[in-house]
């Protein structure tokens, strides 16, 4: 019991280790073409997580990601951290029902393409229409430590970044980590 408690906070924090390294490394990236590179590799360290260190590990990733995120300056406003936080689970957890263990190679594509759909849509109703729609007009003025919650620039620009962007990166994030994956996979046996 012991070594499986070691084993899970070894691989655990290699891979948050892993996630911070690469969310800092790619903060010198354009901003547009930043979220497509950070946002496959995090995607890709999420399914890593999910697919080899199992649905705990990964969903204390998918929680602790758009927390550094936000404190490297990543995450735009404090305001979308629980909406990332939410999508990133999603991911993680549709990973794993589908596509863990010794599932075929056509099972591990299916979980990567439902997995990235269901991200997607989680983001795009949290953010898009709840955030920037309907709870717009609430946040907007407000403050939180002195902080703007959601400043006017921001509901026009979170649209664009928490849409079909974010289906691409859980794409190509997904199906690296499905390849990064098998490999661990081969070397651990």
């Amino acid at each position: 019991m012991a070594n499986k408690k070691t084993m899970w906070i070894t691989r655990t924090g290699v891979l948050l280790a892993l996630l911070l390294a690469l969310q800092w490394a790619t903060l010198g990236t354009k901003a547009f073409a930043g979220q497509y590179i950070t946002g496959s590799l995090v995607n890709c360290v999420l399914a890593v997580s999910a697919l080899t260190a199992g649905l705990s590990s990964g969903l204390v990733i998918a929680l602790l990601s758009p927390i550094f995120a936000y404190l490297l300056g990543i995450a735009p406003q404090l305001v979308v951290v629980p909406a990332i936080m939410a999508g990133n689970c999603a991911l993680v957890l549709v990973l794993w029902a589908v596509g863990r263990g010794d599932a075929p190679m056509w099972r591990k594509a299916v979980a990567v393409v439902l997995a990235a759909v269901c991200k997607f849509v989680v983001l795009y109703l949290l953010v898009v229409q709840v955030i920037c729609g309907v709870g717009a007009s609430f946040l907007l003025g407000q403050s939180f430590f002195g902080a703007p919650v959601l400043l006017q620039p921001m509901i026009q620009a979170l649209p664009l970044t928490f849409s079909w962007p974010q289906l691409i990166t859980a794409l190509i994030g997904g199906t690296l980590g499905v390849l990064v994956s098998r490999i661990l996979d081969r070397a651990k046996a």
